[in-house]
């Protein structure tokens, strides 16, 4: 099988060429302790037999300068492409969109709403108003949009979807929902309901293979009502590799593992097609 891991990041060893200036001025543990930079991500995908991959900038080590996820797509642009970090509340985000697309070769941004360096609460204005040039603007290029949010960012997500059905919006690490629960995980009700827009993608990391793990959650349980839902053709694997102390080859290990249950058809569809269809350049390399 093709394998197509969209959730990688990249940091160069070269802080004066590629200074850091983390969103919220806060740097992500991994990224100081554990850089991987492109050429160690592509000798890594080697290892393990990926042979595509869209690299996720990473804003919590430069902010929303692109440059260096941008660079790696172009020196090895026979197997990367990437999704950049735009600052959409600003009023300048339609033009900073337009630059990285039309001039860099990004595929997609995404807004980083809450995360490990940034507090539980953060990312109220995420539907504001003001972030909505830059929805119009992915919707006019065509490209998808990332959003990292937890359970708690669901409500305003979903005003965001009603008000950009023609966006493809991609759902970093199904924004952690409750499982504790365990089945039929009523707690995680709302995030079953957003199934309802067809234009909402799922990426699944090794964040949910840890989630899934607590209370009376199990992996395979909460997997099969999440594919029974939202289908097989709206979830896509990302490794988040290196954000895991886990090398790049445990990390597809332990998602071929998790998923061993699925029929062929379903793994060639999270492993590989659903990239496609969210990343048609793909298609190219």
């Amino acid at each position: 099988m093709d394998v197509i891991d969209i959730h990688p990041h990249a940091v160069s060893k070269d802080e004066k060429r590629y200074p850091f200036g983390p969103v919220g001025g806060k740097m992500s543990v991994w990224a100081k302790e554990r850089p991987v930079d492109g050429d160690e991500l592509a000798r890594s995908m080697d290892k393990v037999g990926i042979r595509r991959a869209v690299i996720v900038h990473a804003s919590t080590a430069y902010g929303y300068d692109n440059s260096y996820a941008a660079d790696v797509a172009e020196a090895h642009r026979g197997r990367f492409r990437f999704i950049g970090a735009v600052d959409v509340t600003s009023p300048d985000a339609p033009e900073r969109v337009e630059y990285w697309v039309k001039q860099r070769g990004m595929v997609g941004f995404r807004i980083f709403a809450a995360g490990s360096t940034m507090d539980e609460g953060s990312g109220a204005w995420l539907a504001d108003s003001k972030t909505f040039p830059a929805w119009e603007k992915a919707r006019d290029l065509g490209i998808a949009i990332c959003v990292q949010t937890r359970f708690t960012g669901l409500p305003m997500l979903r005003k965001l979807l009603e008000r950009f059905p023609d966006v493809k919006v991609v759902l970093d690490h199904f924004a952690h929902p409750p499982v504790d629960d365990g089945p039929p995980y009523a707690a995680a009700q709302s995030f079953f309901e957003l199934a309802q827009f067809r234009n909402l993608f799922l990426k699944l990391t090794v964040h949910n293979f840890n989630d899934l793990r607590a209370g009376k959650a199990t992996i395979r349980s909460f997997l099969e009502k999440t594919i029974a839902t939202y289908g097989v053709d709206r979830i896509a694997w990302g490794s988040n590799f290196p954000t895991s102390p886990l090398t790049l080859a445990e990390l597809h290990e332990l998602a071929e593992r998790e998923t061993a249950f699925l029929s062929d058809a379903q793994k060639q569809a999270i492993f590989c097609d659903t990239a496609l269809t969210l990343y048609p350049a793909l298609k190219a390399l």
